[in-house]
């Protein structure tokens, strides 16, 4: 099966592209590179563009002929949408329907799309099932729920059959820690923590600790990218087997607090850093768990590494990797 993989090279797209490999697919990827990087796509033809090149990016479909496109390309920092919300709703939104528009031209039948736990705003219940409000309190949740809304109207009109991925929190890497988060200047918890242990951070910020939760600071859901990486393969070979839409949560249904989640990678890497309290992050809910009984019925998908030593061990092997490698260029 030809698959075209938008931000292929980035973090998540990259492990996907890695398991599409394996799986004997040809992947070709299209990456502008602002946060991914060529080498974690190794020999896999990249091509390097940006969504909103509209005229390269619809020559490489038409050249291409391809049977699927899973879409990665996007802008995802909180904190950032809010900063910058026009930018965010051009590249998530406007480049979304552009990149609809060219799979309409193209006629290519399959699709599957990164989106976000962060469509659902701050649920009433912290456990959220596909049904639950969508009701985005940043403009990033926003960009990826009117992404989600173009693609399924569009389905309703044509042929195209999707499966949305609603990723809750990602982390870390490849065991063998040949591709793992190498995004600049991140803000995701375990990231962070992790360059805090191998001394890049002097230390990290916990952002709130007067949340409506048992120690007081936010519960999520932490997913490991190789099971998450997983779930788009699967949703692939779902669709090609002639299954219908879907929209389905990615997450192991437990969630643990900043707070654990610090005192975690302490244990794991048997270091100390400097962790600063500070006030509430904008947009950040208190509680984010994902109901995962929906992936788990309709696509068979079952964890293999869900436990959260293991995902900090992984991120962290990764993370030491990634400093040497950058040390030796």
């Amino acid at each position: 099966m030809k698959i075209l993989v938008t931000g292929g090279a980035g973090y998540i797209g990259s492990h996907v592209v890695r398991q599409l490999i394996a799986a004997d697919h040809e992947v070709i990827v299209y990456d502008n590179l602002s946060t991914g990087h060529r080498w974690a796509v190794a020999d896999v033809p990249l091509v390097e563009g940006d969504l909103a090149e509209r005229d390269k990016l619809a020559r490489v479909m038409q050249q291409g002929h391809f049977a699927a496109l899973i879409h990665f390309a996007a802008s995802t920092v909180v904190p950032e949408s809010l900063a910058l919300p026009l930018a965010y709703y051009g590249n998530n939104t406007r480049n979304t329907l552009g990149l609809l528009e060219l799979i309409d031209d193209y006629r290519i039948p399959w699709y599957v799309f990164s989106s976000t736990a962060a469509v659902y705003g701050e649920p009433a219940m912290s456990t959220v099932t596909e049904e639950s409000s969508l009701a985005p309190i940043n403009p990033y949740g926003a960009s990826k729920m009117m992404s989600e809304r173009i693609c399924q109207d569009l389905a309703l009109a044509s042929a195209l059959r999707y499966v949305i991925l609603r990723y809750f929190n990602v982390a870390g890497a490849e065991p063998g820690a040949r591709i793992g988060q190498a995004t600049p200047q991140a803000t995701h918890l375990i990231k962070v923590a992790c360059e805090a242990v191998v001394g890049v951070r002097s230390g990290l910020k916990l952002y709130g600790t007067d949340y409506p939760t048992p120690d007081g600071t936010c519960i999520r859901d932490y997913i490991h990218v190789e099971d998450l990486a997983r779930a788009h393969v699967m949703a692939l070979e779902y669709l090609i087997a002639g299954g219908e839409s879907q929209i389905l949560n990615c997450g192991y249904g437990h969630g643990y607090s900043v707070r654990e989640v610090i005192d975690r990678v302490r244990e794991v890497s048997g270091a100390s850093f400097a962790v600063e309290e500070v006030g509430r992050r904008a947009g950040d809910p208190p509680g984010l768990v994902a109901d995962s009984t929906r992936i788990r019925r309709v696509l068979g998908w079952e964890p293999v590494y869900d436990d959260l030593q293991m995902i900090l061990a992984h991120a962290l092997a990764w993370e030491r990797a990634y400093q040497a490698m950058q040390q030796s260029v």
